[in-house]
């Protein structure tokens, strides 16, 4: 049986900052991770290039959390964005900045910042067990936490074993049970930051989009979310950074309907657009559409533009009508597609839901429910759009979560 002060059940982001937090204010931790190695999830973060946080204030990280914003309000100016620069700065992690503000590591290497942590940890000289927690029972001398190789005794518990997305790095909810168990309510854990299904067939498989714009509508009409980058057609639908930033703001499948509209050329306005179709129709005038329309558009797309704007593939330029021609203008300014529904959970890249916010105290993490308990992570019903934002959140929710448990622990102690 192991003995510590504070024990971090998680090995991820939230997880080992806090663990790294608790143990530089003198605590005993012990870290478990039922993978051999630490941080798998962060590997592949950014397409493996790791996007540690956003450089902006902490207001602007609360603008880009749809949800329970509100509660991330004292961790955020506590750890804001520049603290974590800062961090991993000192930690011998040189840092860049990208476009929309994403920072990552000047290597483009995720390993770098895994290694950094993984090396501050080993300077604490911090506990790290490879073993899956199945529960926390509370006890007289704070916490028995039951695994499947041995047990452990611990004053406080920080449980951050992160959400329901990619179960392959290790996140696969055995949070939400713990934390069930011991009283918390979960709100439905749904996917996030997440691939898109089309009510269309999927006819341009493999085709990367650069630069077009795509806007997202719900069923009253109402714009949700309107954006310019870039997108990936599927054999299911829609991915890509665009989708999956527009994804975060579905959130009613049940109750609502999402049509996507793709602009292809938003450089051009309507009558820009016109008069440039006109002039490739008049210039072209005696050959095939499908053949005109290979200085506007890649190869893979035509065939599914002319078929949505009526035009027979063979129509010579100078046989199309003003009716064609004008809803052939409407597709390539508002391509649309009706959205089925996300993705499996599994293929998001974060989680929303979890653990409920308002049963967890927003300044230390510590559960409202059980005294000593603390949460941090993506655990918490706490999700945020692309761009850094999730990891600063992990981050910011981490180091309160392991100054949360130390000065449980000092005023324990001071009591006694």
């Amino acid at each position: 049986m192991r003995r510590s002060d504070v024990i971090v059940i998680g090995g991820g982001s939230a997880g080992m900052l806090a663990a790294i937090t608790a143990a530089e204010q003198g605590m005993s931790v012990c870290l478990c991770e039922r993978n051999q190695k630490m941080g798998r999830k962060l590997y592949i973060t950014g397409k493996g290039r790791c996007n540690v946080t956003n450089h902006c204030s902490p207001q602007e990280v609360l603008e880009a959390t749809p949800r329970n914003s509100r509660f991330l309000y004292s961790s955020m100016e506590h750890t804001p964005p520049s603290w974590v620069e800062q961090f991993f700065e000192k930690q011998g992690v040189p840092l860049k900045v990208e476009r929309g503000n994403r920072v990552f590591p000047a290597s483009d290497r995720a390993a770098d910042v895994i290694d950094a942590l993984v090396r501050r940890m080993k300077q604490l000289r911090i506990g790290t067990v490879q073993d899956r927690i199945q529960a926390i029972h509370p006890d007289d001398e704070g916490f028995c936490v039951t695994g499947e190789q041995r047990d452990y005794i611990a004053r406080a518990v920080i449980l951050a074993t992160g959400g329901a997305s990619y179960p392959g790095t290790g996140s696969t909810g055995d949070g939400y049970e713990m934390a069930q168990a011991l009283g918390h309510t979960i709100i439905s854990p749904k996917p996030s930051l997440v691939p898109l299904e089309t009510e269309e067939e999927p006819q341009m498989q493999g085709l990367a989009l650069k630069n077009v714009t795509l806007k997202v509508k719900n069923q009253k009409g109402k714009t949700l979310f309107f954006e310019q980058g870039e997108l990936l057609f599927t054999h299911f639908g829609i991915s890509g950074p665009l989708v999956l930033s527009a994804s975060a703001h579905l959130r009613d499948f049940e109750k609502d309907t999402y049509t996507v509209f793709l602009d292809l050329k938003p450089a051009l306005d309507e009558a820009t657009l016109d008069a440039r179709l006109l002039r490739e129709l008049s210039q072209q005038a005696n050959r095939d559409m499908q053949n005109v329309l290979g200085s506007l558009l890649p190869r893979l797309m035509i065939p599914v533009v002319l078929e949505r704007s009526q035009i027979p593939p063979e129509r010579k330029a100078n046989e199309v009508t003003k009716g064609e021609r004008r809803r052939l203008l409407t597709c390539l300014k508002e391509m649309k597609f009706s959205i089925r529904g996300p993705r499996p959970l599994a293929e998001a890249i974060v989680t929303a839901g979890g653990v409920k916010v308002g049963e967890v105290n927003p300044k230390t993490m510590e559960s409202k429910k059980v005294p000593g308990l603390f949460f941090a992570g993506e655990l918490l019903d706490l999700d945020a759009y692309t761009g850094g934002f999730n990891l600063q959140i992990a981050w910011a929710t981490g180091r309160a979560a392991g100054e949360g448990a130390v000065q449980f622990l000092k005023e324990q102690d001071s009591r006694l």
